[in-house]
């Protein structure tokens, strides 16, 4: 499980950005859970986003299926990179530098 913070202005209607991103992105419908969306594609056996408490984040929880073939694997983590850019705003670089860098 991971939390990824929201590009400022990005927040307005994160709800309904999430569910709009997961299905342009991965092509199918999210499930509307209790908690957030979840969805099912190739190599990922569960990809479970849900809003963090602050309301500023998503908390993204997934289930890697390894027995897949590497075609597979690699077309579906390139759409969830796709995802977590269109969904946080941040690049992977700016992802990758704000976990790294630590908080007040």
């Amino acid at each position: 499980m991971q939390e990824y913070p929201i590009k400022r202005g990005l927040t307005k209607d994160l709800d309904i950005r999430i569910a709009a991103e997961l299905k342009n992105i991965f092509e199918l419908d999210p499930v509307k859970t209790a908690k957030g969306y979840t969805i099912r594609f190739g190599a990922i056996k569960k990809l479970e986003v849900t809003i963090g408490t602050d309301g500023k984040s998503i908390i993204v929880d997934t289930e890697s299926d390894i027995s897949s073939p590497d075609a597979v694997i690699i077309d579906s983590n390139r759409r969830f990179r796709k995802f977590l850019d269109a969904a946080t705003g941040f690049s992977t670089k700016e992802r990758v530098k704000r976990a790294k860098t630590p908080t007040p």
